[in-house]
């Protein structure tokens, strides 16, 4: 890395002029010379046959094969999900060419000044650690499962008693009373007299920026005394609702591994590095937007893991609600709930790594985790109109709420799904199931067979499944085209219980465990898959008709004839949307993404009148 030019650039024009597109590009990926152009594969989509070129006449690079383009600035953002701001300032790092700077010179020379502050103030923390009056906070430490190594690489800390101890060591170090109190290290009484101390008998959590920067503290009270936590107070620099602790250690690993969790504590976020899994954490506050863009910036879909009491199911509706005008098809949001009384730090250390990545492997994607908890909460019970009116007005509120059009298009399509499957089987047990009648009864037999269909089609997936459940050893046998593992992996069932036992199923495959199929079973029954997991041994039917007569078939052959059933059934149906987009009028206009989930709601509306309610006692009926 070369040292940065002392001299600034003029201009972000001749910032960009004077970058080595080739050169950085090349950090990323392997470029080969092709005339005055270079060739390479896309880093931005797979791809097998190069089809990414870099101009460097013309300072742009271009994907033949997804479209991408831009210019060296373009290509950071992009590689490293960073904003304008931050690639300027890593183009910088990287080539050593000064960045443009915006605002006056008096302001950069402040920020500097309570940077400097910080980090002194923070290597003063730690050195009183070590002292004798700290021994109730190293003890704190220990107990917390926290090592030497650990607190000095989280440069955890402790701040004394003393009012007055941090001002005069800063200030002999040649620090300004007036920096030490704009960085909100001191404080200065309200009734006047000298700055004290903001920090007082607290461990001290440093809290940095994206590139590693001390911006302010957190400090955690030993006392029973409130507050447990507190932050620094808003400052030039630090603003608690941008910020989250962790960033600056959790970027490489996420970016790397695609996975960052979202904590609600700064001792879950330790407990979770020291378990190789990167996390970060808001400062005490509910999650805000430029939070949720700084973790989109790192992965695609952020995983939400808080605690499984009430407190935690509120703040993840919360978030998720927050989240939803944001939300696109690149920015996705996915949920874990402890269980009750546990909090990350507690299960890793008592239950271990492995057992944490278990239950991040089984996160639920937004629209997953939101019926659930709305349907275990406050629409537990949809006979009641006043409560289907208030599912409905929730599911409206929310999908409209969504500004991305395919992501607000695809959320209505699967609320509406659910819900009409809801209400179809709800009306089910209602109806009558004698022969024909008068116009009436045959509108609810009519009714009752169309609930029948929709369930039967809900669960069309579980005969591909009840073969694995029955010997799970087969998952290692060549089915049709390849091993069964590899064909089951290529499947995305609709049903999401379906969907998680399919899941649930690859993952314990894929870590190598013994299966049987009885710890099969016992597994999905203890991940909460107790009815699908039925529905599917219900459709594991053991005889086939074939040419030679009925007679019983192996699990294998099971699964191939269900396999062959399906893919058939998706191959018909795909030809069937061919067919419909085919013939449709080219002057039809475009559907928008409510018109299905409310041509739905609306249809249910009047179903309502004619089948929940039909079965109501009639007024001044006891």
């Amino acid at each position: 890395m070369r040292e940065v030019s002392t001299a600034a650039a003029a201009s972000l024009e001749e910032f960009r002029a004077r970058l080595p597109l080739v050169e950085i590009v090349g950090r990323w990926v392997k470029l080969a010379r092709r005339g005055r152009e270079w060739v390479g594969l896309c880093p931005f989509h797979k791809e097998k046959t190069p089809s990414f070129t870099v101009v460097p006449d013309k300072g742009f690079y271009h994907c033949f094969g997804c479209g991408a383009h831009g210019d060296a600035i373009a290509f950071v953002m992009a590689i490293e999900r960073l904003d304008f701001r931050e690639a300027l300032e890593r183009l910088e790092q990287l080539t050593g060419i000064a960045a443009p700077r915006s605002g006056a010179g008096r302001t950069n020379r402040l920020d500097r000044a309570l940077l400097d502050a910080n980090a002194a103030a923070a290597l003063w923390f730690q050195a009183r650690l070590g002292e004798p009056g700290a021994a109730r906070a190293r003890a704190y430490l220990e107990g917390r499962g926290l090592d030497a190594a650990t607190i000095r690489a989280f440069g955890l800390g402790w701040a004394p008693a003393d009012r007055t101890a941090l001002g005069a060591a800063l200030r002999a170090q040649g620090f300004a009373e007036e920096i030490l109190v704009r960085a909100g290290l001191l404080r200065v009484p309200e009734g006047g007299g000298p700055p004290y101390a903001f920090f007082r008998e607290r461990v001290i959590f440093p809290i940095a920026d994206a590139r590693g920067r001390i911006l302010g503290f957190g400090g955690r009270t030993l006392e029973e005394g409130q507050p447990k936590y507190l932050n620094t107070p808003d400052t030039e620099l630090f603003h608690k609702g941008r910020l989250l602790y962790g960033l600056d250690r959790a970027a490489v690993g996420a970016r790397t591994r695609g996975v960052l969790v979202v904590v609600e504590g700064y001792m879950d976020v330790i407990a979770l590095a020291r378990a190789d899994l990167p996390a970060v954490a808001p400062l005490g506050t509910a999650m805000g937007e430029e939070q949720l863009e700084a973790c989109w910036r790192l992965v695609e879909r952020p995983i939400v893991c808080l605690d499984g009491d009430a407190a935690g199911l509120r703040a993840a509706e919360r978030l998720a609600e927050r989240a939803a005008p944001l939300l696109r098809p690149d920015r996705a949001l996915a949920f874990v709930l402890l269980p009750e009384g546990e909090d990350p730090d507690s299960l890793v250390r008592g239950r271990g790594p492995r057992a944490f990545a278990d239950l991040l492997a089984r996160a639920e994607p937004l629209a997953d985790f939101l019926w659930r908890i709305w349907r275990a909460g406050p629409f537990a019970r949809l006979d009641s109109p006043e409560v289907r009116a208030r599912l409905r007005h929730k599911l409206r509120a929310f999908v409209k709420s969504v500004a991305d059009p395919d992501v607000r298009a695809s959320l209505a399509e699967e609320f509406g799904r659910r819900l009409d499957a809801e209400l179809a089987r709800l009306r089910a047990p209602r109806t009558r199931r004698e022969g024909a009648g008068a116009p009436g009864e045959r509108r609810v037999a009519a009714s009752q067979l169309a609930a029948a269909l929709a369930e039967r089609e809900r669960w069309r997936e579980a005969p591909l499944l009840a073969p694995i459940l029955e010997d799970p050893a087969i998952l290692g046998e060549r089915g049709s085209f390849a091993t069964v593992d590899e064909e089951l992996a290529e499947f995305v069932f609709e049903e999401p219980g379906l969907e998680r036992i399919r899941q649930e199923i690859l993952h314990l495959w894929s870590r190598g465990d013994r299966l049987d199929a009885e710890a099969l079973a016992n597994h999905l029954a203890a991940c909460g898959l107790a009815e699908p997991l039925a529905r599917v041994r219900s459709a594991g039917g053991t005889r086939e008709r074939t040419e030679a007569g009925e007679h019983a078939l192996s699990p294998l052959e099971r699964w191939r004839a269900a396999a062959g059933r399906l893919r058939r059934r998706l191959l018909r149906e795909r030809e069937l949307e061919g067919l419909r987009a085919a013939v449709a009028p080219a002057s039809r206009e475009p559907e928008r993404p409510l018109d299905g989930l409310d041509r739905l709601l609306n249809a249910q509306d009047a179903q309502d009148e004619d089948g929940f309610d039909r079965f109501a006692p009639e007024r001044g009926q006891g």
